[in-house]
């Protein structure tokens, strides 16, 4: 991989974390909002938690996808799953 492709894979990276960043703003602004409407409304039975479950799955999957911790795909790793042994 020559200075350029790695260049560009750094700044691909760098644009999925500051995403992620910007979601999980998002997140915390908006449901924030919603537990103060909940509160201001009375409270009673938890709705806001329905939104932050489904979102926060979304949230963490989005997450794990931007920090994964997995090493690129090797040549060695396809020869190895391709059954070749050179």
């Amino acid at each position: 991989m020559d200075y350029d492709e790695r260049r560009d894979e750094a700044v691909k990276r760098i644009k999925q974390k500051r995403d992620f960043r910007n979601s999980v703003i998002a997140y915390l602004v908006v449901n924030a909002f919603l537990v103060g409407v909940w509160a201001v409304s009375g409270g009673g039975y938890f709705w806001p938690g329905w939104v932050m479950a489904g979102w926060g799955v979304g949230l963490a999957l989005h997450g794990w996808q931007t920090y994964r911790v997995e090493k690129p795909i090797t040549d060695e790793d396809i020869q190895r799953e391709m059954g070749d042994s050179r």
